[in-house]
């Protein structure tokens, strides 16, 4: 009896084999193809990034250089719309290179640029299209350059929420100070001095270092005599 029941777990463990083996072969076909398309989806990654990718980061880069110099030298017409010799602008950077960091800096560029041609409505939305993500520092200008824009589109509390956001962005001694100041004067000009006072105080109190440290003191005095 016990050589029978060996005899029949064996078979029976065999049988499990044969419906594996026949299974396998059954999907042999069907594993391979999804074998297939993993390979080609990573190897086509592989090959965007080596041969479309990088190569498109380089040119929008190398093209944004350009317009970088005439924004230095605060040519805005040039850098935003190009100079009939070879760059396009930084509208159009932003637009064919669109998938890549230069593209989306020239999004950036491309709002502080309408902002300074006096154009607080399109720039905010080059402004919007700039993805935030990465340097800290032009995540927070950026921030700020939205404040700018709502300021100057009589938008005061959309203003006053984007210049703390920014200064609260970088919170750093160069750029939140600027822009608690430029958020307190808002305020200003809406009567509201307790709560101008108090970003002027939090600029005196946080940032010591800060150029702006050495005025902070007549803005409070300013704030608090309007109140009166």
């Amino acid at each position: 009896m016990a050589t029978q029941k060996i005899d029949d777990n064996q078979k029976g463990l065999a049988d499990v084999i044969n419906r594996s083996e026949s299974f396998f072969i059954k999907q042999k076909k069907a594993v391979i193809i999804v074998v297939a398309a993993i390979i080609v989806l990573v190897g086509g990654g592989l090959l965007y990034h080596n041969f479309v990718s990088i190569p498109n980061e380089n040119k929008a880069s190398t093209i944004l250089a350009k317009g970088q110099e005439y924004f230095a030298a605060g040519d805005f017409q040039k850098a935003l719309n190009g100079d009939g010799a070879g760059f396009p602008g930084f509208l159009s950077v932003a637009r064919q290179y669109s998938s890549t960091k230069a593209g989306n800096l020239a999004n950036f560029y491309a709002g502080i640029c309408l902002y300074n041609m006096d154009k607080p409505q399109d720039a905010l939305k080059y402004l919007k299209e700039y993805s935030t993500a990465g340097d800290e520092m032009i995540e927070a200008e950026a921030i700020g350059a939205i404040g700018d824009c709502y300021a100057s589109l009589g938008q005061l509390d959309k203003a006053v929420e984007q210049f703390k956001k920014a200064a609260s962005t970088a919170d750093n001694n160069s750029l939140s100070p600027v822009y608690l100041v430029k958020a307190g004067e808002v305020l200003e000009s809406q009567n509201k001095y307790d709560d101008a006072i108090a970003l002027y105080q939090e600029v005196k109190d946080k940032y010591v270092q800060s150029a702006m440290q050495q005025e902070i003191d007549k803005y409070i005095e300013r704030a608090t005599v309007e109140k009166k």
